[in-house]
């Protein structure tokens, strides 16, 4: 479990707003700052994360000031600044590069659903199992957005109004590519897809890229939401 926000300070992470950067080793694993305020919460995240990776503390000490490194996810407690959504906008804004999952305390389909307006890729409770937050990474640094299905059928209602596709009666999908579809729909990641079909990694990317060109869209968010909204899958 993430550490419960309370307890004594820690004299390395002094204040909120520590953050920590990830720097991968000898094999490419994800490259994570944290921007966290308690400082027991942090040195939860550390212990879960920090595995096989450098994870030196600084104070994070102007809004949107990040590592000159770049990272592949930040993780952003709520509690460190009361206009999260904000400080969401700003990091967008200053490294559009870099995939931002908020932590928070609350499992409102209207917060996260403004979270990830504001620009998140991903919403973890505070109570989130160690199995949860990994999967989570995974999943965002795929390029997926992981959210409760309850504000992914949200996302889907309003992209529904924007999307220009052809319609689902068009598509024609092949067997494997519907083995595909269904453990993306599940939340696995690409790496995790490509073991339940024993096939390298390299090869499910090449079957997604097939299916946004068919779904006329451009991401792994928008491809689960075409197959959520014309129900791809329920015949198959």
């Amino acid at each position: 479990m993430i550490a419960p926000a309370g307890g004594e300070q820690n004299a390395p992470f002094e204040g909120a707003g520590s953050i920590a950067a990830g720097a991968c080793r000898e094999k490419p694993v994800p490259r994570i700052g944290l921007i966290v305020a308690d400082p027991l919460r942090l040195l939860g995240l550390q212990a879960i994360l920090g595995e096989g990776t450098c994870l030196p503390s600084s104070v994070l000490s102007e809004r949107g000031v990040l590592p000159a490194k770049e990272l592949d996810v930040v993780l952003i407690d709520a509690a460190v600044e009361e206009d999260v959504f904000g400080l969401l906008e700003l990091f967008c804004g200053i490294h559009p590069q870099e995939r931002l999952v908020l932590l928070g305390e609350t499992n409102e389909p209207d917060y996260i659903q403004r979270a990830i307006g504001a620009g998140a890729k991903g919403y973890l409770h505070y109570g989130a199992s160690e199995t949860e937050l990994k999967m989570a990474i995974e999943v965002v640094v795929d390029s997926s957005v992981w959210a409760p299905r309850k504000v992914l059928a949200r996302l889907v209602e309003h992209a529904r109004e924007r999307r220009a596709a052809p319609p689902a009666a068009e598509v024609r999908l092949t067997k494997r590519e519907l083995e595909v579809l269904r453990l993306l729909m599940l939340g696995q990641p690409n790496r995790r897809i490509a073991e339940s079909l024993g096939v390298d990694e390299g090869t499910i990317k090449a079957h997604l890229g097939r299916l946004m060109r068919k779904a006329g869209v451009f991401n792994r968010t928008a491809l689960s939401m075409r197959v959520l909204e014309d129900r791809w899958l329920d015949a198959s």
